[in-house]
């Protein structure tokens, strides 16, 4: 009896192998990755994120200090994941998104929901700026603000599209700045990056 072997694959180039957002979930179901895996999904990559230092956190909390007064007329999201698409799912340090009944226990936030996204950037200031700000522009994020420990100032970003945010303001410590959504409301920046 003759058996028939099936002839070897074509070898190619090494591929980078990107993920989905279900797969991520998949992998976090399979315990592959756990609540305490500091990670996030970003054009299909799984991101290894360095551990927040105290300057990173209390300007964190800080921003939930000063934008408390707009949970009225907001979901104010803190570290929590947003869905930019199929296979980018960042957790970026805070949002205000537009009221929803269920306060986002339903469905996870998309581009559509978002009012202001927030990313303080100590240590990750290269990535803030590249992929993650490349990533918000295409998926439409109206207004994305980085707080850079570094220059200590508010970067603003508005005007999204497929090639990068049309319009930048940086404000410094002397200055302030206020929300596209929210005018009314005004951040003191020296406040958030320190004096």
């Amino acid at each position: 009896m003759i058996t028939k072997t099936k002839a070897p694959t074509k070898v190619s180039a090494p591929t980078r192998r990107r993920f989905t957002v279900k797969e991520y979930y998949a992998m976090a179901e399979a315990g592959i990755l756990t609540e305490d895996d500091r990670v996030e999904l970003l054009d299909g990559d799984i991101i290894a994120m360095p551990p927040s230092g105290i300057w990173h956190a209390g300007r964190v909390n800080r921003f939930i200090r000063i934008l408390a007064p707009l949970l009225e007329r907001s979901v104010v999201s803190i570290q929590n994941p947003i869905r930019l698409n199929d296979v980018s799912m960042p957790e970026p340090d805070a949002m205000l998104l537009k009221l929803r009944e269920d306060d986002y226990t339903g469905k996870m936030p998309v581009p559509d929901d978002v009012l202001l996204l927030i990313e303080v950037s100590d240590t990750t200031v290269g990535y803030d700026r590249g992929a993650k700000l490349s990533a918000y522009a295409r998926a439409g994020i109206p207004e994305v603000w980085l707080v850079v420990r570094k220059e200590r100032r508010i970067e603003a970003y508005t005007e999204p599209s497929e090639g990068g945010y049309a319009n930048v303001r940086r404000v410094g410590a002397g200055g302030s700045i206020s929300p596209g959504a929210f005018p009314d409301v005004v951040l003191e920046v020296g406040k958030v990056v320190g004096e």
